[in-house]
């Protein structure tokens, strides 16, 4: 299924509330971009403890989930469009429970591979102002995507974001997020699996070392 990137999204630091700096809120770039190794080119990354992997190059939110943060928690000034959850491809019809570890796409002329889930922080809840969202995104799933970029290339809004080969099919995003991030004591056996995974980014492996320490 190929699916329209709507717009492709890019954002500089700025101050949130209690003077964090963040480079969440993200705007529609015109025109072509490169997608490279670090991402989207113009893409400012400010806690490089946290981000900017090159596992984590490029982020998908679900555009489909605005909807959703709307009826839940109001009507959300900062959501204001295309980049407001801090993606760079802003896509309808993705769902974490149908896209796996390792599926690769491709994005103009540049493949991108699905990695990891996102963990929800508290910069969501500062930049959208408001509490309980973070909650309710563990609760639900509704996380986001991933990607390294396998071949870097060129993309810009219309075009498609298009499967090229499945990865680990028993390992979609939401499984891997509710594991590794959803609370309680997880199956140790799952979670070492999940770290063998070839795709698995370096972060994710790195939490669930964290997280959920091995005796």
């Amino acid at each position: 299924m190929n699916l329209i990137v709507e717009a492709i999204c890019a954002g500089r630091a700025a101050l949130l509330l209690g003077d964090k700096r963040s480079a969440i809120a993200k705007s529609p770039i015109n025109g072509p971009v490169e997608i490279g190794p670090r991402g989207v080119a113009g893409d400012e990354q400010v806690d490089r403890r946290h981000h900017g992997f090159p596992a984590m190059a490029v982020h998908l939110y679900p555009a489909d989930h605005y909807a959703w943060l709307r009826e839940n928690f109001g009507e959300l000034p900062a959501l204001s469009g295309p980049g407001s959850m801090g993606e760079n491809l802003f896509v309808r019809g993705v769902d974490e429970s149908a896209v796996c570890i390792g599926d690769r796409f491709r994005l103009g002329t540049a493949v991108i591979e699905v990695t990891q889930p996102r963990q929800p922080c508290a910069t969501i809840e500062r930049h959208l102002g408001r509490k309980g969202i973070v909650k309710a995104i563990v609760e639900t799933g509704r996380c986001g995507i991933f990607f390294r970029v396998i071949e870097p290339g060129t993309a810009e809004a219309g075009d498609t974001l298009s499967p090229v080969e499945r990865g680990a099919a028993d390992w979609t995003v939401r499984r891997a997020f509710h594991l590794v991030y959803g609370g309680g004591k997880p199956d140790r056996g799952e979670l070492a699996q999940l770290a063998r995974l070839p795709s698995v980014s370096d972060r994710l492996v790195n939490d669930i070392r964290r997280k959920h320490p091995m005796p």
